[in-house]
């Protein structure tokens, strides 16, 4: 049986209890999750888990554009007082959505910007979320140009996207929406992506790939993603599971593997 990193879950949203999803990932191969931080109140429940679960789970904090309306400096200072920890592997998750404008559209770009300064200061990877935002995504990006390292996840955006995400230093994250029958462009997109480049995760609850469509995602469908990348890129199971194990151990540098 294949590894498998699962580098974009959210244990605390799943349909399951954390314990069964872990081990329903474990029983599948799947040796380490990340789970994400996406708003004030999730931030101490993801640490939870990640200390409950070591070494199997880690954990992101950061405030999702959804929630931007919410960042403030209290929630800033817990982001930085916490990411230095062991089990924080990434300031995430990140971004900008405008597709739903849940936060105004000001008010996101200056809450990405700042936690990027963050994720500069400390050193540490970032977990970005972009949707119906990729110029002003890329913009922002390409102020901290060299300056920062990560994943733009549960990629669905154009080529021009990928394209200018891979120049800027960041890799691309594929969810199970590759596997769906509408999503033909992303598969094309997957086609040219590098394979150092490259990664797999669930963004469970959300995405579930085929042939569980219909039912919640979980961290243990993450290899029927898997599956359809590694058909699109001509490659064995092994061999991806082998690619994006290095790939995700380089971005996250704090996942201990042995």
């Amino acid at each position: 049986m294949q590894k498998w990193i699962d580098i974009h879950t959210h244990l605390n949203m799943l349909e399951d209890e954390p314990a069964v999803s872990v081990q329903k990932a474990k029983d599948n191969g799947v040796e380490r999750i990340i789970t994400i931080g996406t708003c004030p109140d999730d931030h101490p429940v993801v640490l939870d888990l990640a200390q409950k679960y070591a070494p199997h789970v880690y954990c992101t904090l950061g405030v999702h554009p959804h929630d931007a309306k919410d960042y403030n400096e209290s929630v800033r200072q817990f982001i930085i007082d916490n990411a230095v920890k062991d089990e924080v592997v990434a300031v995430g998750e990140i971004g900008l959505d405008y597709f739903y404008d849940h936060s105004d559209r000001d008010v996101q770009r200056r809450v990405f910007r700042d936690q990027l300064k963050i994720a500069k200061t400390l050193n540490l990877p970032v977990e970005i979320h972009t949707r119906d935002a990729e110029e002003d995504t890329i913009n922002i990006l390409h102020e901290f140009s060299g300056e920062i390292t990560g994943v733009i996840h549960c990629f669905t955006g154009t080529q021009w996207l990928a394209d200018q995400a891979l120049n800027l230093g960041l890799n691309i994250s594929i969810s199970g929406v590759v596997t769906f029958k509408k999503a033909e462009a992303l598969r094309e997109v997957v086609k040219t992506l590098p394979l150092d480049r490259i990664h797999v995760e669930t963004d469970a609850p959300f995405l579930t790939p085929v042939p569980f469509r219909g039912k919640k995602n979980t961290s243990a469908y993450v290899v029927h993603t898997a599956e359809k990348v590694a058909e699109i890129k001509g490659i064995t199971m092994d061999e991806l599971a082998k690619i994006t194990n290095e790939n995700a151990l380089k971005v996250f540098p704090k996942i201990k593997w042995n």
